[in-house]
């Protein structure tokens, strides 16, 4: 997780920062981490908040945006149906993306693993670790102006290609990747983030399509 963690920092560093521009108490901004704890909904809740939108339009659209964890769940549900309901639902919580790409790339591996432990120690690790630095970057943000403008947000688009790569192990998983990718560029205009959703969508289509017929191949 460390490589992940790291990539995550100036992530939360950020949301600190414009956190108390976008209107929310220092509290408040904590509290968001501690219970939304998804950087991308969290970053475009504050954007929204700051654009006057009205609460049912923020949830609708963080709803949109973490409509992908559907698909983390799908790939992690044959791993964790046997484990009782109460460590679902806490695995659940936890999921993000970065626990994601750890957990299951460690899943493929032949050697037996405790999904809860490993599963659990890699989600807390990147909870803490971004529950830590959106309390820096409050700390932070009322005393460098203009931090937010600085690029580091650079780190995390590294993390997301360094959790997407290792996972293309054949032909269909990178095809679905690249269409996923243009689609989500051609699509950047939709309104509420909707773009991704169908990025989402056409990557499954794609990738769904070559398997099959590589099988029947």
């Amino acid at each position: 997780m460390l490589p992940m963690l790291i990539g995550a920092a100036p992530f939360g560093l950020i949301f600190g920062t414009l956190a108390g521009p976008a209107g929310l108490a220092p509290w408040a901004a904590v509290a968001m981490s501690l219970a939304v704890f998804a950087g991308s909904a969290q970053f475009i809740a504050v954007t929204l908040l700051t654009g006057g939108a009205s609460i049912p339009v923020i949830i609708a659209t963080t709803f949109v945006v973490n409509l992908r964890h559907a698909l983390y769940g799908a790939s992690l549900q044959p791993h964790v149906a046997d484990l009782p309901l109460r460590w679902r639902a806490l695995l659940a919580y936890f999921l993000t993306d970065e626990a994601f790409a750890v957990v299951y790339h460690r899943l493929q591996e032949p050697a037996p693993v405790d999904v809860r432990r490993y599963f659990l120690g890699a989600a807390l690790a990147m909870y803490i670790n971004w529950s830590a630095w959106t309390v820096v970057g409050i700390a932070i943000g009322r005393n460098v102006p203009g931090i937010e403008h600085w690029g580091l947000e650079f780190a995390m688009v590294a993390t997301f290609v360094g959790i997407v790569v290792p996972l293309l192990k054949n032909r269909a998983q990178v095809a679905a990747a690249l269409c996923a990718g243009l689609t989500a560029l051609a699509a950047n205009g939709l309104p509420y983030k909707l773009g991704l959703m169908v990025a989402a969508l056409v990557g499954v289509a794609v990738g769904m399509a070559l398997e099959k017929r590589e099988v029947r191949s």
